[in-house]
């Protein structure tokens, strides 16, 4: 609890101090001595990005002998016994269901604090 007060009173120090310090100007002449701003092409990263991204999306399209293990993993899973479905269904859905509590307990000792 003392702890808490000391944070407020810190908080409260902080909000209540002065947003600028004088300094006789010495912020003004460090920032006229900068070099100046170099304009940028601001395009070029996400080009790049762009590019690099579907450069490989198709090299894996290309290798992957065209998208067909997708549809082979997808016949596979048509195959798997329909009690293997409901087993990982009830699994997921537990542990979905943990992380929520325990989300929710945590949050709950946050506020109560």
């Amino acid at each position: 609890m003392n702890e808490q007060m000391e944070q407020d009173w810190l908080d409260k120090k902080l909000q209540e101090a002065a947003p600028y310090i004088e300094d006789d100007g010495f912020t003004a002449r460090v920032l006229q001595r900068l070099p100046a701003r170099q304009a940028r092409l601001q395009f070029l990263r996400p080009l790049i990005l762009i590019v690099a991204s579907a450069f490989a999306s198709a090299l894996t399209y290309v290798l992957s002998d065209g998208g067909r293990f997708i549809i082979v993993e997808m016949f596979k899973l048509t195959t798997i016994p329909t009690v293997w479905v409901v087993v990982f269904a009830l699994a997921s859905g537990m542990i979905v269901l943990a992380g929520g509590t325990v989300a929710a307990m945590s949050k709950a000792n946050q506020i109560q604090s």
